[in-house]
C-alpha cells in the first residue's frame, strides 16, 4: 500500500514497545486495538466507500460523519465515547507570499484517532513519514489529538516568523526603494497580518472548550493538562499575531518618516534652485539696464563673458551648498 504523502488512506498502529506498524485498509478494518495501543487513521479526500467501511468497523457516530462537511469554522463536539474537532491549518500559497487555510477534522474515541482533510498538510505528511513513536501507544486518544493540534498551531508560529522576516527585509531596503514599491509591500504585509488573525482567532472557541474540565470528565486528568497547555500555546500564538500587526504599524511609521525626509530633501533642492535662479535673474536684469557702459560695447566677447560668469557663480554656489550639506 502507498503510504507516501497524498495517499488517501494511511493507518498506523502504535504500541508501547517496538516500532509502530503501518496497516492496510483491510488490516485496519479487522484490527483489534489493545489497551496499550493507539490506532491512527489519516484520510486525505477519501471516497464515500472508504468512509462507509471505516464508520462501520469503528462504530463512529453519524454526527461525526456530518461534521466532516459542516463548514470551515473551528469547532468541537462531544459525543460520549467519541469527540470530534475541526481546525484550520496554515497552507502557504504562491511561493509563501500569501496564506491559505486547510480544514483538519480529528475524530477521537477509545484508543482510536481518525484525521480527515481534503488537502495535503505538511505536518501530517511529516508525521506519516516518521518511523519512531514506540511510546505513542501509551497516549490516550485525547492526548494524541492534542499533539496533532499542537503541530497545527506550529504552522501559525512559522507563518509569524516568515512575516517578521519579510518586515525586516522591507525595512532594510525601504530607504532605497521607490515610494510606490514600499507602499505596495506595506499593503501586502497588512493583508498578511489581517489574514493570519482572521484564521487564528476563531480557534479560541475550540481550544477553550477542549481545556474545560467538563469536556471529558470521565477521563483522567492527563489529557486535560495537555489541552490546557494547548490553550496556553494558542494564546501565545494570538499574542504573536497581534504583535505582527503592530510591526506593520511600526513599519508604516518608518515609511512615513522616509517619505517626510525625501520630501524635505526635495524642498531643500527646490529652495536652493529658486534662490540661485533669483540671484542670476537679478544679474541679468542689471545687465539689461539702459546705461552706456563699456561692457555693452564688447560685443560677443562680453556676452560670453557674462554667461560664463553666471555659470561659474552657479557652480561655486552649488559646491558651497553641498559642502555645507544644505541638500
Amino acid at each position: 500500500m502507498d503510504t507516501q504523502a497524498g495517499s488517501p488512506f494511511f493507518a498506523r498502529l502504535f504500541g508501547c514497545s517496538g516500532p509502530p506498524r503501518i496497516l492496510s485498509e483491510t488490516d485496519t478494518v479487522a484490527c483489534q486495538v489493545g489497551d496499550r495501543e493507539l490506532l491512527w487513521i489519516d484520510l486525505q479526500a477519501p471516497d464515500e466507500a472508504v468512509l462507509d467501511r471505516l464508520w462501520d468497523c469503528c462504530g463512529l457516530p453519524e454526527a461525526a460523519r456530518r461534521f466532516l462537511e459542516g463548514g470551515t469554522n473551528p469547532a468541537v463536539e462531544n459525543g460520549g465515547d467519541f469527540f470530534w474537532a475541526r481546525a484550520v491549518a496554515i497552507r502557504p500559497e504562491q511561493g509563501g507570499e500569501s496564506l491559505g487555510g486547510a480544514v483538519l477534522v480529528c475524530i477521537a474515541g477509545k484508543n482510536r484517532v481518525i484525521t480527515w482533510h481534503a488537502e495535503e498538510m505538511d505536518f501530517l505528511s511529516q508525521l506519516r513519514s516518521e518511523a519512531h513513536g514506540a511510546m505513542i501507544g501509551s497516549l490516550t486518544a485525547e492526548s494524541f489529538v492534542a499533539t496533532l493540534l499542537d503541530r497545527q498551531l506550529a504552522g501559525y508560529f512559522d507563518a509569524v516568523n516568515d512575516f517578521e522576516c519579510a518586515v525586516e527585509r522591507l525595512e532594510a531596503v525601504m530607504s532605497v526603494n521607490a515610494v510606490d514599491k514600499n507602499l505596495q509591500e506595506l499593503q501586502r504585509l497588512r493583508r498578511w497580518a489581517s489574514r493570519l488573525r482572521r484564521m487564528l482567532a476563531p480557534h479560541r472557541a475550540l481550544f477553550g472548550a477542549l481545556s474545560r474540565p467538563d469536556f471529558r470528565p470521565s477521563q483522567d486528568r492527563q489529557p486535560e493538562r495537555h489541552f490546557v497547555a494547548l490553550d496556553t500555546r494558542f494564546e501565545r500564538a494570538m499574542d504573536m499575531v497581534e504583535n505582527a500587526r503592530e510591526l506593520v504599524i511600526g513599519s508604516f511609521e518608518l515609511f512615513s518618516g522616509q517619505v517626510a525626509l525625501r520630501t524635505d530633501s526635495t524642498m531643500r533642492v527646490l529652495t536652493f534652485v529658486t534662490v540661485v535662479a533669483g540671484v542670476l535673474a537679478t544679474f541679468v536684469g542689471a545687465l539689461g539696464m539702459n546705461f552706456p557702459a563699456r561692457l555693452f560695447d564688447s560685443a560677443d566677447a562680453g556676452f560670453w563673458s557674462v554667461v560664463g560668469g553666471l555659470l561659474l557663480f552657479s557652480a561655486a554656489v552649488t559646491v558651497f551648498a553641498r559642502h555645507r550639506r544644505w541638500f
